[in-house]
């Protein structure tokens, strides 16, 4: 397996995080990866030679020995996971992965980028390189750039978008009701005989307003709590279109046990409901649009 791949190898940020933190322990085989991380060899050449190429770990002694160690980067890596600062892993990788530094380039000059444009637009930059780019690779560094809190993914119709911070615009609320409304159109029922699914409505908010989940998720009670009588959160989770999700929600975190780094791939946070005085809700109504917002209001 030659380390000039033109795409970018399946190798997902855990094992990343894994073979860098590993090989600052010393020199280490393919043999010895394959047994650390558990999987086959295959697969642990694999997440060497990505590793190699983004210059977390490099080759020690001959070709042939096929032994690796952690480089000054690869050190520094692990360092900042350690500090939990996604920011600062994300820089170092933007600098040293070709496939990741333009995929985070194509947020430059757009909010929001749809897969199929975002893959044609990299083929495109790639044209006169030796890199190459397919779905898989998009899903790859898309993944690294979620769990990172770099960019969102739109958990049904695959757009990734970029977050402006923790605060929520004043014009949630018309946002809000739009999005409905285009739910309602779409499902030609009215918008005050239908309950909507939160889970639904979550993604397209985010994805408008370039906020986070749980900023929504806040800004949705904030607003429920501030407009009684005008609109309602209720509901069981019966279906709230789970199985129209097709993306789920990719984190990572610090573990407490014996592993550095845990990370996850949740369909189940795609279509969780709001919590209001320790219960969730799954749909929300509206019955007069004329609905007040205080952002301020806790």
């Amino acid at each position: 397996m030659s380390d000039e791949r033109p795409t970018v190898r399946p190798v997902n940020l855990g094992r990343l995080v894994e073979i860098a933190h590993f090989c600052t322990g010393g020199e280490r085989s393919t043999t010895d990866v394959s047994s650390a991380l558990d999987v086959s060899k295959r697969r642990a050449r694999e997440t060497i030679l990505e590793s190699v190429r983004i210059g977390l770990i490099e080759p020690v002694g001959d070709a042939d020995d096929e032994v690796y160690t952690a480089t000054a980067v690869g050190k520094r890596f692990v360092d900042i996971v350690e500090e939990s600062n996604w920011g600062s892993v994300s820089n170092i990788l933007e600098t040293r992965s070709p496939h990741y530094g333009e995929f985070l380039d194509l947020f430059e000059d757009n909010d929001t980028v749809e897969p199929d444009d975002a893959l044609e637009r990299l083929e495109d930059r790639a044209e006169f390189t030796p890199y190459e780019y397919n779905e898989t690779s998009l899903d790859v560094i898309g993944g690294w750039a979620q769990r990172l809190g770099v960019v969102q993914r739109n958990a049904f119709d695959g757009s990734f978008y970029t977050t402006r911070g923790d605060e929520i615009p004043s014009n949630f609320p018309y946002v809000l009701l739009s999005i409905a409304d285009e739910f309602e159109e779409s499902a030609g029922v009215n918008l005050q005989k239908r309950y909507l699914s939160i889970p639904e409505i979550r993604e397209c908010t985010c994805e408008r307003l370039g906020c986070g989940r749980d900023v929504f998720d806040d800004a949705l009670v904030r607003l429920a709590q501030q407009n009684i009588g005008k609109v309602e959160l209720s509901g069981a989770p019966i279906d709230t279109g789970a199985k129209d999700a097709r993306y789920g929600i990719k984190t990572i975190e610090l573990a407490d046990g014996d592993e550095l780094i845990s990370t996850d791939q949740s369909s189940e946070q795609v279509m969780r409901g709001v919590e209001q005085l320790g219960k969730q809700y799954y749909y929300f109504a509206v019955y007069d649009r004329d609905l007040q917002f205080n952002e301020d209001d806790d």
